[in-house]
């Protein structure tokens, strides 16, 4: 069966999230953590508007296209456009997470 895809206010049409919410993997390829677009805060879209192309939403075609909402730095690529599956790759050495304890 196909993924299940979700259509937003002005008929486009998505695929699901790569990636499950609370979860995230990283890619034996190339070592990036992946994880769902909803997951990841402290960012921003890049400033370089060649880095947001897309149709209906981000492609991630062209670089990085995320940066730290603090420092600017670039931390990874979202793809969100209606063609792929919904995914924040980040960079590994580009970012840190923080873990809290559960209660």
């Amino acid at each position: 069966m196909p993924p299940p895809v979700t259509e937003d206010a002005a008929g486009h049409r998505f695929l699901p999230s790569l990636m499950p919410r609370e979860s995230y993997a990283v890619s034996p390829h190339n070592g990036v953590l992946v994880l769902n677009p909803d997951d990841a805060s402290g960012v921003a879209r890049h400033p370089d508007r060649g880095r947001l192309n897309g149709c209906c939403g981000l492609d991630g075609l062209d670089g990085p296209n995320l940066v730290c909402d603090a420092c600017g730095a670039e931390i990874g690529t979202q793809q969100s456009d209606c063609w792929s599956q919904q995914l924040i790759a980040l960079i590994p050495v580009a970012v840190t997470a923080t873990i809290s304890p559960s209660a």
